[in-house]
């Protein structure tokens, strides 16, 4: 009997540890749900001018570009520069047989020197019968016939310096120079090949002179106008927005997808160094005031997307309605769910729940910011003492 009472106070004691250990975690889990958040946690939501106009897309391409071409048929000698390297305006970058072109020239300089000869003896010629003919021992026709004679190596000599001056063109052109400076896009020939006329050898893009060659939509063209502010990104460049004003409308639309070119050009040095990448943005072409906020403080589930605000110095899940993305900045606009001057958690992390209370929340920062990686940080549980 006295085992069975021992037995019974063991398991209420049991009990009782198990119920007081119970109460101290509930203590520690109310503890950890209380959120402590910094001053830069925080950020209010302001309005701001959202950008509006028509979407332009299209590919980075440099304003100075130069096919290189054969402009005499001859054997590649030698390319002295390859893809990716940079040249100097008369730098030598290709050079091609000039054997045949050289022997035309030298045949047409002694043809040049006999006909400057034949020139300087029929001119002679002339002066002495207009001499004789002044004194009365040369006849009229003697004199006209020695001047049409002077005439006709005239007319060879000049025939002959032109054949010598063309010949001269093209030894020069059996060596290819750049045109500016810049770099070597694509190298179409090599050593051995031969280059007939108009045949591509070098291309040469100056990457200092990139700009924005994009299309847009035809019933959006009339908002366009030049000077007009562009931001866009660029395929590569992807956490980059570049800036750009409108340069040039083209007057007529493409006549098969029915888009106008536009060119924009870049507001500063900052651009990429690599052409044909793809681009997109849109051109500022009005701007209203509406409710922004940026990025980092949204959380997305598939289309739908939230983000936590502080009422009562406690988490609200709030749902939104994100309209446009401003693309100078990155911010979204609200369309619904919140208004100015409420305060959202800046980079809020998983394991935020609706309704736990905020500690130590103080002044904020005003939206719209750029947004910094920040840790909401919570304080440790105290270990549950007793038990």
């Amino acid at each position: 009997m006295l085992r069975q009472i021992l037995l019974v106070l063991a398991l209420a004691s049991a009990l009782a540890a198990c119920n007081k250990g119970t109460e101290v975690a509930d203590k520690a889990a109310v503890v950890a749900a209380d959120v402590l958040i910094a001053p830069e946690d925080l950020i209010t939501v302001r309005s701001g001018n959202l950008a509006s106009g028509p979407v332009i897309t299209g590919s980075i391409q440099p304003e100075r570009r130069a096919d290189l071409r054969a402009e005499v048929s001859a054997v590649v000698l030698n390319v002295l520069k390859e893809n990716g390297e940079s040249v100097k305006r008369g730098d030598l970058l290709v050079r091609l047989d000039d054997t045949s072109i050289r022997d035309s020239l030298t045949s047409a300089e002694a043809a040049a020197r006999s006909a400057a000869q034949t020139f300087d003896q029929t001119e002679k010629q002339l002066q002495r019968l207009k001499t004789l003919r002044g004194s009365g021992m040369a006849s009229m026709q003697q004199l006209e016939d020695t001047e049409i004679r002077r005439n006709n190596a005239q007319s060879d000599l000049i025939a002959a310096q032109a054949r010598a001056v063309q010949a001269r063109q093209q030894l020069q052109r059996t060596e290819v120079r750049a045109p500016f400076a810049g770099i070597i896009s694509e190298r179409k020939v090599s050593a051995g090949d031969t280059a007939q006329i108009g045949k591509e050898l070098l291309k040469v893009v100056d990457p200092t002179s990139m700009r924005f060659e994009g299309f847009v939509s035809a019933d959006k063209i009339s908002s366009v106008k030049v000077g007009q502010p562009v931001m866009f990104r660029v395929n590569g460049y992807e956490k980059q927005t570049f800036a750009g004003s409108v340069k040039r409308v083209d007057p007529a639309a493409n006549p098969t997808t029915r888009q106008v070119e536009v060119l924009v050009g870049f507001v500063d040095s900052t651009q990429p160094r690599v052409s044909g990448l793809y681009a997109e943005g849109r051109i500022e072409a009005g701007s209203s005031q509406i409710l922004m906020i940026p990025d980092a403080a949204l959380v997305r589930n598939g289309d739908k997307a939230y983000t936590w605000r502080i009422r009562d110095n406690k988490l609200a899940k709030t749902d939104l309605v994100i309209g446009e993305r401003d693309p100078r900045r990155g911010d979204f606009a609200v369309l619904s769910g919140l208004a100015d001057g409420d305060q959202v958690i800046r980079n809020p992390i998983s394991t935020l729940k609706d309704g736990q209370k905020v500690v130590a929340a103080t002044k904020a920062v005003t939206a719209p910011v750029a947004v910094t990686p920040n840790t909401v940080n919570k304080p440790s549980d105290k270990p549950a003492a007793g038990g």
